[in-house]
């Protein structure tokens, strides 16, 4: 059974493995041996390897945070869910655009061997996004308002904004997992991220765990800046 509370305490970071082939994957881990252990694998690279991402991750010793923001009838994300739980992800994501009736069908399919967490508003969006989408009022209120239906269906793990932490922490207390997209290290090259902050204030809003990529990745030496951003993680 997946236990949530592993890592509470001190916010664990989630590189993501956002590259275009398995083999560039495996290089990334590898350059990171010993110390990465968590790995989000998204959309490109499920894309391009399927569930040999997963296992290559598994190999590894490492956790696999499965992002495919699911957002379907809830009959099919129901059977995502249950093709995920037979893979041995520790977390997937679904969109909570879906609804209440979605994310409870999801929770129900995970039967708590794997974590369901929900996606709010992506970080590349602001205020006129989703003015374009017919949503009024305040982003950081969407945000809670989508987690609130969320946390109501029985998902206890969020993907929001560092920018929308204190109102989680308001809201919910210490119970759910906050996972953070968009984070940049001083000096970072922002790229299609809107609403970013560096890893102190990450950690300093309370999230549990901190998804970072490009920072890593696209770095000359992946592993001394692991190495930087987690100082400052655990010196925040």
């Amino acid at each position: 059974m997946f236990d949530g509370s592993r890592g509470r305490g001190q916010a664990e970071i989630m590189v993501a493995l956002d590259e275009s082939s398995l083999d560039e994957a495996c290089r990334l881990m590898d350059l990171l041996e010993g110390r990465a252990r968590f790995y989000k694998v998204g959309l490109q690279l499920f894309t391009a390897a399927g569930p040999a991402a997963i296992e290559a991750v598994q190999a590894r010793g490492a956790r696999v945070f499965l992002d495919l923001k699911l957002h379907d009838i809830p009959n099919t994300v129901a059977s995502a869910v249950r093709s995920a739980q037979g893979w041995g992800v520790d977390m997937l994501t679904i969109h909570l655009g879906g609804g209440p009736e979605m994310a409870v069908t999801a929770v129900d399919a995970a039967k708590g061997k794997l974590a369901v967490v929900g996606v709010t508003v992506l970080t590349s969006s602001n205020q006129e996004t989703l003015r374009a989408c017919g949503v009024e009022g305040p982003l950081d209120r969407q945000v809670v308002r989508l987690a609130e239906m969320g946390y109501a269906a029985g998902v206890r793990g969020f993907v929001a904004s560092a920018w929308e932490l204190p109102a989680l922490r308001t809201k919910f207390g210490a119970e759910p997992l906050l996972i953070i997209p968009g984070v940049r290290p001083v000096g970072s090259f922002v790229g299609d991220q809107k609403r970013v902050a560096t890893p102190s204030e990450v950690v300093q809003g309370g999230a549990s765990h901190l998804v970072i990529g490009r920072p890593i990745s696209q770095a000359e030496d992946p592993a001394a800046s692991y190495d930087a951003i987690a100082t400052e993680i655990a010196t925040a």
